[in-house]
């Protein structure tokens, strides 16, 4: 690849090592030198390394012989260099010291043989390590303990599981693949866990509607619930509380519109402005509960517990429900037709709606319109209002949550009206 390039090309790509040396030196005298002035590199050495690098490359770019020899040489200056540091000064050296130094070294080799974009991003990356350090530290010491594996567990559905699994059916009762199944709890994990992050961590824990926003993106049911239960736990008409139960229902429309579009993506266009109205409708009808007078507490804080979605059993729960009923929509739409899909769709709604969504967007029930689709989703949905009405009437007492209750049966009339209008 070298030698097809212009000399001009080859000039050009060594300005651009020598340019980003320079960034990253910038950044490095910034941090480094200002806390020790003997600390080898910056805005000086690094355009040096980086030359170096080049040169010894380009003596024999095939075998790369006296770049490798030049490595261990820079690399016994910098231990040199940094033996010597502990004499002059009280301070340990970093780690960061020789690692900016090698990183500069290579940069003309990365120059001369990828693409452009390779040794902008690189030398980006370095700076803003290098810049953040103190928030890094700071991050290290606010993480909780159990954070690290539960991230570890994340990456282990994506990354390990999801690419070993066959992408073919291997049962005759739906056509949905092992892959597809892990690849629709993967997605709602995701959402879920990007929920319960900003839940957790976070500075505004209360005193807005922001955690109910949050909660329903992770799952509207489980925050009508917590919500309830902390109404009847004040004893009084919460502002922040009982507006947040439906918000956090107009929420979940939204939520459920991006689910399906990561698998189907003209059902999400034309799912698009019924999820977006009923959003709509349970915004306003929030904001004018918000604005009512008659609150006894005017704006008590509004906490939903953060709860970890990555639990083993939750994963297994929500395979095992996601199997049964796409198995379940493909039999009632061959022995029922579409009106056995609608009434399944009610009964699945009053418990779990992502799995019977998820179903449906990846093409677990062969030969159903898109239209059809849209209204057993919106069935499903609108089910699932009545549902959290309950759950918010049995946890919070009829006295104090008569009127979120009451609020998310009109959204869930309004769900069917809906459903309704996609079936002419």
């Amino acid at each position: 690849m070298l030698g097809e390039l212009a000399p001009i090309e080859v000039a050009g790509r060594l300005g651009l090592a020598i340019a980003m040396a320079v960034f990253v030196g910038l950044a490095f005298e910034g941090i480094y030198k200002r806390e020790n002035r003997d600390s080898p590199g910056g805005i000086r050495t690094f355009p040096l390394l980086a030359t170096l690098g080049a040169m010894l490359f380009l003596l024999d770019p095939k075998s790369l012989f006296p770049f490798v020899v030049g490595l261990p040489a820079v690399a016994a200056w910098l231990y040199a260099h940094i033996r010597m540091a502990p004499l002059a000064t009280d301070q340990r050296p970093s780690l960061m010291i020789p690692t900016a130094n090698l990183f500069a070294y290579t940069l003309g080799p990365i120059a001369l043989t990828q693409p452009s974009w390779v040794v902008v991003s690189a030398s980006v990356t370095a700076v803003v390590l290098l810049e953040s350090r103190e928030a890094l530290h700071r991050l290290v010491h606010q993480l909780a303990p159990d954070e690290v594996f539960t991230l570890g567990k994340f990456l282990i559905l994506i990354g390990v599981v999801l690419p070993l699994l066959p992408n073919h059916p291997v049962i005759g009762w739906t056509p949905i693949t092992p892959f597809q199944v892990w690849l629709a709890l993967v997605a709602v994990s995701t959402l879920s866990y990007a929920s319960y992050l900003l839940q957790r961590y976070l500075p505004v824990k209360s005193y807005s509607l922001l955690p109910a926003i949050l909660g329903g993106l992770y799952s509207s049911t489980v925050t009508t619930v917590a919500l309830a239960r902390q109404l009847r736990a004040a004893g009084a008409a919460r502002r922040g509380s009982s507006v947040g139960i439906l918000v956090a229902t107009a929420i979940m429309y939204l939520r459920i519109g991006v689910v399906v579009a990561l698998f189907n993506w003209s059902l999400a266009i034309l799912l698009l402005p019924a999820l977006v109205g009923l959003c709509v409708v349970g915004v306003v009808i929030a904001f004018w509960d918000w604005n009512q007078t008659e609150w006894r507490t005017a704006a008590a804080g509004t906490e939903v517990r953060a709860i970890n979605p990555l639990q083993l059993g939750t994963a297994l729960t929500f395979t095992a429900i996601f199997v049964v009923i796409a198995v379940a929509t493909n039999w009632v739409r061959a022995d029922f037709g579409q009106p056995g899909v609608f009434g399944l769709a009610a009964i699945t709604g009053a418990t779990d709606v992502d799995p019977f969504v998820l179903s449906l967007a990846q093409g677990s029930v062969s030969g159903m319109s898109l239209q059809a689709m849209c209204t057993a989703i919106l069935i499903a949905a609108s089910s699932n209002n009545l549902l959290k009405a309950v759950y918010a009437l049995t946890f919070g007492g009829g006295h104090l949550c008569r009127r979120p209750a009451v609020e998310l049966v009109v959204l869930g009339l309004a769900g069917f009206i809906a459903a309704a209008i996609y079936t002419h």
